[in-house]
């Protein structure tokens, strides 16, 4: 980025005025190597029609007085983002894609003093973004506790490519953040992995409050999770943290469900295992570590319908559920109610998405985590540099590992 003397001068004067104490010559020194660090170009890799991400190059915007310009250290890859690679159910092509991301600020308006939380912000802080609610909606302005329902919600990573925004997703090299409804968040003391975990993290915290809501989750609860992949597993670490025991971890992966054990499921049952390969052989196995009356509460995290319609047989009279796995139109299935819900009286809940305000427990869950020696960190098991992305999504789609991850270079 070339600087002629003038601007220099004024670059100057701005850091002189915000750094009380410093002399002159280190406030100079520390403005030049912050600019010198920022290119004049940004990379981005655009979705441009399923199937194909294309990294392109965009000259570095301009930043306004409410903005934060973010230089991106790794984000990871979602099953919204594999969706939306695969045939656009969203409707939003171009787009850059990636909402799990995370970086390092590099430039901040003079107006952004704070982070979502309130916390001082500055340049060098490491940031996460969330949602982007409207603030005008009749939820956002009636049910301000419910704003992860908003009905024109956006997401960085979710928009849509345009000449004024190109830097609108974390599959990129730069973030750039533009100011009205965004929530972001300082994280400096969580490491990498944990940062680029923090978005799904606050997915399963947000069901564990819908899962709260039903006063059937407490130290004694046998809770079961249909599904161990990424979502699933992160659900389990944080049941686990949460305090919750017994937890019976159903899937076909005999790799995700030593992953699972690993969090600290109970029992895994391999639903591919002659043991287990029917659901009447489930349910036995279910009863069988519940005192014959079957879970108390069940997280159903996958987005198949056949697996939807059994995990009512999972649950016992009286039961729970929540519904997270369809964060996307899979499609529908049949049950019978009466033997479903009614006559067993289940609480069920839906689950959808989170909130800014789930951030900060999300943020103390990941320390919680650390501190209870739950490994997950070791959820993250590929990453890829930016112009591999279509190779990430094809890993992700044949389930080759659990958590696939962009990382820069």
């Amino acid at each position: 980025m070339d600087l002629n003397s003038t601007q220099v001068e004024t670059i100057v004067r701005q850091v002189l005025s915000e750094m009380n104490g410093t002399d002159a010559s280190t406030a100079k020194s520390k403005a030049s190597a912050a600019f010198r660090s920022i290119p004049a170009t940004a990379k981005v890799a655009t979705l441009v029609e399923p199937h194909k991400i294309v990294v392109k190059e965009y000259p570095m915007p301009e930043i306004g007085d409410d903005d934060i310009l973010v230089k991106v250290e790794g984000c990871g890859v979602c099953g919204t983002d594999v969706h939306e690679w695969k045939g656009d159910p969203f409707g939003i092509c171009p787009v850059t894609l990636g909402h799990e991301g995370t970086g390092e600020i590099v430039k901040l308006g003079k107006n952004v003093k704070t982070d979502t939380a309130g916390r001082p912000i500055k340049v060098g802080d490491k940031l996460v973004t969330s949602v982007i609610s409207c603030g005008e909606c009749d939820i956002c302005r009636l049910h301000p506790g419910n704003t992860n329902l908003c009905q024109n919600q956006g997401v960085h990573g979710l928009i849509t490519d345009s000449e004024a925004h190109h830097l609108c997703g974390w599959f990129a090299t730069y973030l750039h953040i533009t100011g009205k409804g965004a929530t972001y968040f300082v994280v400096n003391d969580l490491n990498l992995k944990e940062r680029m975990l923090l978005e799904v993290a606050a997915v399963c915290v947000h069901a564990l409050k819908q899962g709260n809501s039903t006063g059937l989750i407490n130290f004694g609860s046998a809770v079961l999770l249909q599904g161990c992949g990424p979502v699933g597993l992160m659900m389990l670490a944080v049941l686990r943290a949460a305090g919750v025991n017994h937890i019976i971890a159903i899937d076909g992966s005999e790799k995700r469900l030593e992953m699972a054990k690993k969090l600290g499921a109970k029992t895994i049952i391999n639903f591919t295992s002659p043991e287990a390969d029917t659901i009447e052989k489930r349910v036995g196995i279910v009863k069988r570590v519940t005192n014959g009356v079957g879970a108390d509460f069940a997280y159903q995290c996958t987005g198949v319908p056949a697996a939807a319609a059994d995990i009512y047989k999972f649950i016992r009279r009286g039961g729970g559920l929540c519904e997270m796995g369809f964060f996307v139109n899979n499609g529908e299935y049949s049950i019978n109610p009466h033997f479903a819900m009614c006559n067993k009286e289940i609480h069920i809940v839906g689950s959808w998405d989170y909130s800014a305000e789930d951030y900060p427990t999300t943020i103390a869950f990941l320390k919680q985590a650390r501190e209870m020696n739950i490994p997950i960190e070791e959820l993250v098991t590929h990453s890829f540099p930016l112009d591999q992305l279509n190779e990430a999504m094809e890993v992700n789609i044949a389930q080759k590992g659990i958590k696939v991850c962009y990382v820069a270079e």
